[in-house]
């Protein structure tokens, strides 16, 4: 079986990690002003959720693309990262942080099994 998906899976979740640790530890102060911004602008917190969402689903995009030198494989790792981000967040409301990662992980890597893994 040939090994892609489960690269792909730990990249994503390598970049889930940096993207945490980047934007609430490195970049806060910034990322807090640019929520602001966002929420000032739109008026809605589910928007600027949204908002949110997609500009991390960006980043993956842009990590994984980078490491794989293959923007499918980037715009699929960010598609179905963010697809679980906001289902999880509207299902299940209260994850600690070890089962909001197996749960990216888990579902991740069922998906690209499906796609590369077959």
């Amino acid at each position: 079986m040939n090994l892609l998906w489960f690269y792909v899976a730990i990249i994503l979740a390598l970049s889930d990690i940096l993207h945490t640790v980047l934007m609430w530890k490195v970049l806060n102060n910034f990322y807090i002003i640019l929520g602001g911004i966002i929420q000032q602008s739109t008026h809605s917190t589910w928007q600027t959720w949204v908002i949110h969402e997609i500009m991390e689903a960006g980043f993956h995009f842009i990590v994984v693309s980078m490491v794989f030198l293959n923007p499918t494989i980037g715009i699929l790792a960010a598609l179905i990262h963010f697809v679980i981000d906001v289902t999880h967040t509207v299902l299940l409301r209260d994850m600690g942080e070890i089962e909001h990662r197996a749960l990216h992980f888990l579902v991740e890597s069922l998906f690209f099994i499906l796609i590369y893994g077959l």
